[in-house]
């Protein structure tokens, strides 16, 4: 489906964003031919036969053992929820104003989906070990917005909960 398709591609997209912008086209690109150009179907399907196929992935730090992990997450909560959106979704959304308690939330949540190396996580951040979380950020501006660049497919988080991080690449 194209929701699914976007929220997996996005969060690929957006977790390769660091280094050149080239490279990280380029990356997402190839990571989008390796899943056949469909991703919800690809991570719907994925078994350990698949493994070799996606075997010599990598972006920078990020190898076939991240991908392997985000992807037995993602079919996994999917069995559960139509959108990833659920996984940054707070029970008692109204109390939380801010982002950094949904950004918490996915971490965890992500942390506890399925057994994981302490590794793959690392490329995902949480606003509880004080990183600014700047690509979950980017992802979650393309999923609420809705304008030119962003697709607003989210409606749990509001725009005006966004924070754009700043630091010295900023």
């Amino acid at each position: 489906s194209m929701l699914q398709d976007i929220e997996i591609a996005g969060f690929f997209t957006a977790i390769f964003s660091w280094g050149r912008r080239d490279i990280i086209i380029s990356k997402s690109k190839e990571l989008m031919e390796l899943m056949k150009n469909n991703p919800y179907e690809f991570v719907q399907n994925y078994s350990n036969k698949d493994f070799t196929r996606i075997s010599k992935f990598k972006h920078r730090t990020f190898n076939a053992s991240d991908l392997d992990f985000y992807i037995r997450a993602f079919q996994k909560h999917y069995a559960t929820y139509h959108s990833l959106e659920k996984a940054f979704a707070i029970k008692n959304n109204a109390s939380h104003k801010t982002i950094e308690s949904h950004l918490s939330h996915f971490y965890l949540y992500l942390s506890e989906l399925v057994p994981h190396e302490k590794r793959n996580l690392k490329h995902i951040s949480t606003p509880v070990s004080g990183a600014a979380c700047k690509r979950l950020c980017m992802y979650l501006r393309w999923m609420v917005r809705k304008d030119e660049v962003d697709f607003g497919l989210w409606k749990t988080i509001k725009p005006s909960q966004l924070i754009m991080p700043l630091d010295v690449h900023v």
